[in-house]
């Protein structure tokens, strides 16, 4: 297998996982107009990273199986079912899906870079074209089972690998990374902006499926224009989204999702600064310890901002949230400290 059809294989899946997991965050919003029900989703898909599991390349197979159960639930076959007992089926999918996703990575990723001339950079490129693949096909699609359907098929291209790394019996199983607090800060921070992106695209912006999935792929344009560590500070990067997203509250609606562009390239820049300082000589890992500890972050951040906003509306929810964007640098500016 050479090295663009293995990146194209990760691609496919990594579009599959995104689209599953977009269309699961839209259909829910439309099922609940509830702020902390809806919370629970990125909260369960948060929720794998941070279980002392071990990670092996067989977690694929649970992946693809909540993928064929998210389409089973939008069906014609779940008619029958509640409102209530479809938001379960939801829930549960998505935690099964992001288990899946979360035990398989590392191992698959391994397999793929296993005896091959293709760097660990391609295969980030793979995965943030596959996301913003996924993330275009979630406003381009029907909502419903057709966004479910594709998902699912996108997923067997990576399939074999997954089969011929678990059948492998030199395979070692991956233990959980370390934690880094300034990867967890950065979770906690971006997980209140995407935890409620959905209802804030419905309610604020009155806005329907495709400018939920244009919101979503501007966001992935932007984090793969950027492939290193940018010359700038941090503290700069998070004041400038914060600046972005409160100008958004006042401009067309067409701006403000150009102006998730540039978010997601400001958002990479973070990204690549915090690899480079957690794990400069091995990218892999340090993709997974900044992974891990931005779940311990990002379940904070979800479960805040969703109960917040339970509590005082999503317009001085988002306020808040970008408020902690601009506290953000003094917060990290203590943890440097701490750390140093």
């Amino acid at each position: 297998m050479n090295g663009l059809l293995r990146q194209f294989r990760w691609g496919t899946a990594q579009a599959g996982i995104s689209l599953s997991l977009a269309s699961s965050a839209w259909l829910l919003s439309g099922l609940t107009a509830s702020p902390l029900i809806n919370s629970l989703l990125p909260a369960f898909t948060t929720l794998p990273a941070l279980l002392p599991l071990q990670r092996r390349a067989g977690g694929f197979f649970l992946a693809l199986m909540s993928a064929l159960l998210l389409l089973l639930l939008c069906s014609p076959l779940a008619e029958p079912l509640t409102s209530s007992l479809i938001i379960s089926g939801v829930l549960i999918s998505v935690l099964v899906l992001a288990l899946g996703q979360d035990l398989s990575q590392l191992p698959l990723q391994r397999q793929l870079l296993s005896n091959s001339r293709m760097s660990f950079g391609q295969l980030r490129r793979g995965s943030e074209l596959g996301a913003l693949a996924g993330f275009g096909l979630t406003g381009l699609l029907r909502v419903g089972w057709h966004q479910f359907m594709p998902a699912a098929l996108l997923l067997l291209p990576l399939l074999p690998l997954a089969v011929q790394a678990r059948c492998s019996s030199g395979q070692q199983p991956e233990s959980v990374p370390a934690f880094h607090p300034g990867a967890a800060l950065q979770g906690l921070v971006f997980s209140g902006l995407f935890a409620l992106l959905p209802l804030w695209v419905r309610s604020i912006s009155a806005g329907n499926c495709f400018n939920f999935g244009m919101v979503l792929m501007a966001f992935g344009i932007g984090r793969s224009l950027i492939a290193s560590p940018p010359r700038q500070s941090p503290w700069r990067l998070y004041v400038l989204i914060a600046v972005l997203l409160l100008a958004g509250q006042w401009l067309p609606g067409w701006i403000t999702t150009a102006l998730f562009i540039a978010i997601g390239a400001l958002a990479a820049g973070l990204d690549h600064l915090l690899v480079g300082r957690i794990a400069p000589h091995d990218q892999a890992i340090g993709w997974q310890v900044m992974r891990r500890s931005g779940a311990v972050g990002g379940l904070v951040g979800i479960l805040v901002m969703g109960s917040v906003a339970q509590v005082i509306g999503l317009n001085a929810a988002l306020l808040l949230q970008i408020a902690l964007f601009i506290a953000a640098p003094f917060l990290l500016q203590r943890l440097c400290t701490t750390e140093a």
